[in-house]
């Protein structure tokens, strides 16, 4: 059954009409018609198997035949990543990071930044169907750019991944089920000042294996680490 996204349906609902845009991929291009069966999500947990009773490109309307529902994840997994100034290396990150779990991800604006504004309907885009791809129920939440230091202070305490010597631990050692974002920094790195500012404000270093990863790279090695540290 073809998958399909829109936030506002809900539990409530007993007809649904489809927004626009899913309107039109629905009936106009895949020329679907009255008594096709669709399924839709609403990232907020639920799926709809539904039938279309008026096929219409721009309200498309639906059915509610069956519901299911998936309880949230008792954990949170929160990646805080410096964007990459190719934006096909981000949107290849957003993509692997929904599919194998995040449940969160925000845009830090860093010293070494390569990009300094981000193209968020775009990146929600890739968060969708990605969602649609992986039959996930949940679409992870997906934050503005902001300033590294206000990051911090708003969410104290998580780790930060960063290239500098020192002594560092893994993430499963520290990660925990919720308040625990894991900082990315950018291709250069987090700046000494940014470092030592992370860890006054309670984060902890963590090392990302043994040789020096693509900022995206990066992302997905923190997102696989924590998804597994979750399942144990």
């Amino acid at each position: 059954m073809r998958l399909f996204f829109d936030s506002n349906i809900s539990q409530e609902n007993e007809f649904f009409t489809v927004s626009e845009e899913e309107s039109k991929h629905i009936c106009k291009v895949l020329r679907m018609q009255v008594g096709d069966k669709i399924a839709l999500l609403n990232g907020k947990g639920f799926y709809f198997e539904t039938e279309i009773i008026e096929a219409h490109p721009k309200k498309c309307r639906l059915k509610i035949l069956n519901t299911k529902h998936e309880d949230k994840k008792p954990y949170e997994l929160h990646i805080a990543i410096a964007p990459t100034k190719l934006n096909d290396r981000m949107e290849w990150f957003l993509e692997k990071a929904t599919e194998i779990g995040v449940t969160e991800i925000t845009f830090l604006l860093t010293q070494k930044s390569e990009r300094k504004d981000v193209k968020m309907e775009r990146f929600e885009k890739i968060l969708i169907s990605a969602m649609k791809q992986s039959k996930r129920l949940f679409l992870p939440t997906l934050n503005p750019m902001i300033k590294l230091e206000k990051f911090i202070e708003t969410h104290p305490n998580g780790l930060i991944a960063h290239c500098e010597d020192g002594k560092k631990s893994t993430i499963p050692m520290h990660l925990k089920t919720s308040s625990c974002p894991i900082l990315i920094g950018p291709e250069g790195d987090f700046t000494s000042s940014e470092i030592e500012f992370a860890l006054k404000n309670g984060f902890t270093p963590v090392m990302l294996g043994e040789t020096r990863l693509r900022t995206e790279t990066a992302g997905i090695y923190a997102v696989v680490q924590g998804m597994l540290s979750f399942e144990r």
